[in-house]
């Protein structure tokens, strides 16, 4: 297999600069926990040109198909090839196969990464996932079930399997690649939502148990463009209530359908997506590929490793703005019923109060001072 060959050995350990955080203008190692996407990629590329070292994650479905592990296999030619700037690439890459949904898997592959380059600072867990139409057959339950499997639990493995390491050094930083669909449901993506927002949740409540060990902990979310069209598609079988025709939610399964169908290898015949089920991955030319993932390309690399990195970051304007009114809209209907929810309460207090007439607590109540800084973090945005 092309990435075993490429760096079986690995670079010597003594000659890996020790970790100097907090700058990060110093060669860092990082484990991307899926490596095949075109972001992947193109943030390998540019971390190799910085200087960094990177274990790269090659699940085994994605680098046995061809179309999906292409870009992969030429970033391996060219570390290989001697170019004069591409000198030292091949010392500084490790392809690592794993299935991410094995925790057996998931634990070789962090331990294979530190005996190659001798620790880890970054692991970048990419929340990948598909499209799909809810049905009630068996077929589409064991995709809702896959879902979670590969967005949520593939990354709860990895974490888990590098915190202790992580804990031991008393340094390290877990990005998780996520989407604004962590923030705001999408019509036609239910479960790819669910289970973002599944891994959402479980790293603001991770921020806080391993901030004591000085472990960051940042989600960066681009626009859900980047997620769908770099990733697989799966289409289940339409229920005719939701076609657009019927249904006056956004059609996203007809935009996707159209984004397939532009290229003649990934058409979609209807007959066959009204009965069975179909995958795809868009096939997309370089320069669209590079204009769509590079704003979060650089996003990444400024971030990884950074002294104090937001608990959030959503890249480009438009996640900005979806978001800005998601939240905009919950807090005007949460003060349309203040009232409402603060009459249950039987006891007043000065918090009630402060609810009822939108104030803000002090920075001496209990609230506030519970764990200092870390309190902040993992409700930031950038």
């Amino acid at each position: 297999m092309a990435e075993r060959k490429m760096s079986e050995a690995g670079p010597s350990k003594s000659q890996i600069p020790a970790a100097s955080f907090p700058t990060h203008n110093s060669p860092r190692i990082w484990f991307l926990t899926s490596a095949l996407s075109p972001l992947a990629v193109r943030l390998i590329k540019l971390l190799l040109a910085h200087g960094d070292y990177v274990a790269a994650g090659l699940p085994p479905t994605e680098i046995e198909d061809d179309d999906r592990s292409a870009e992969f296999r030429e970033l391996i030619n060219e570390c290989k090839s001697g170019r004069k700037d591409r000198e030292g690439w091949k010392d500084r890459i490790r392809g690592i196969r794993c299935d991410g949904r094995i925790m057996g898997q998931c634990g070789a592959a962090i331990a294979e990464a530190v005996e190659v380059f001798g620790r880890i600072d970054i692991l970048l867990c990419s929340v990948v996932g598909t499209v799909e139409e809810l049905s009630t057959n068996a077929s589409t339950q064991n995709l809702a079930r896959d879902q979670f499997e590969t967005i949520f639990f593939s990354q709860v493995n990895f974490i888990k399997a590098v915190l202790p390491r992580l804990r031991e050094r008393h340094n390290g930083h877990l990005m998780i690649l996520s989407g604004i669909s962590g923030h705001i449901g999408t019509p036609g993506m239910p479960m790819y939502c669910a289970a973002t927002w599944m891994v959402e949740g479980y790293c603001d409540s991770l921020a806080y148990e391993i901030a004591p060990f000085n472990i960051k902990l940042t989600i960066v979310q681009p626009n859900k463009e980047i997620s769908v069209l770099t990733n697989n598609i799966i289409f289940a079988p339409q229920l005719p209530q939701y076609e657009s025709s019927n249904n006056p939610a956004p059609g996203l399964r007809d935009i996707l359908t159209n984004v397939v169908n532009s290229h003649p290898d990934t058409r979609i015949n209807s007959k066959e997506s009204k009965t069975n089920i179909v995958s795809r991955y868009p096939k997309l030319p370089s320069e669209a590929r590079d204009r769509l993932v590079m704003e979060t390309v650089h996003a990444l690399t400024a971030i990884g490793g950074h002294e104090n990195p937001p608990a959030r970051h959503i890249v480009g304007y438009e996640g900005v703005a979806s978001v800005k009114e998601k939240l905009k809209t919950v807090s005007e209907e949460l003060e349309d019923f203040v009232e409402v929810s603060c009459a249950v309460d039987i006891f007043k207090s000065d918090v009630s109060r402060e609810a009822l007439s939108g104030g803000s607590r002090g920075n001496g109540s209990a609230s506030g001072s519970a764990s200092g800084n870390a309190m902040a973090g993992p409700s930031s945005m950038g």
